[in-house]
């Protein structure tokens, strides 16, 4: 899947991030959908890694690693921002 089709579903997947895990966070709605397009391309590089194929197309599975990527992201954002 090329970075364009990321950065969308990493969009998608900032929003769906903020929306399962509300509350305040620190940066606002802009950093939150950053984290997103971040998180995307990091449930995108370890679900390869950890053997789950090659993430190539928009599908369930793309979706679900992108989703879990930006709630990983934003949960490390918000630890770290709290010190």
């Amino acid at each position: 899947m090329g970075i364009l089709s990321w950065i969308v579903f990493g969009l998608i997947a900032g929003a769906l991030a903020k929306w399962l895990m509300p509350g305040p966070n620190p940066g606002g709605c802009i950093v939150t959908v950053i984290l997103g397009v971040v998180g995307a391309f990091v449930g995108g590089y370890l679900g390869t890694l950890l053997g789950m194929g090659k993430v190539d197309g928009f599908d369930v599975r793309s979706f679900f690693l992108a989703v879990v990527g930006a709630i990983v992201v934003l949960a490390i954002h918000r630890a770290i921002s709290k010190k």
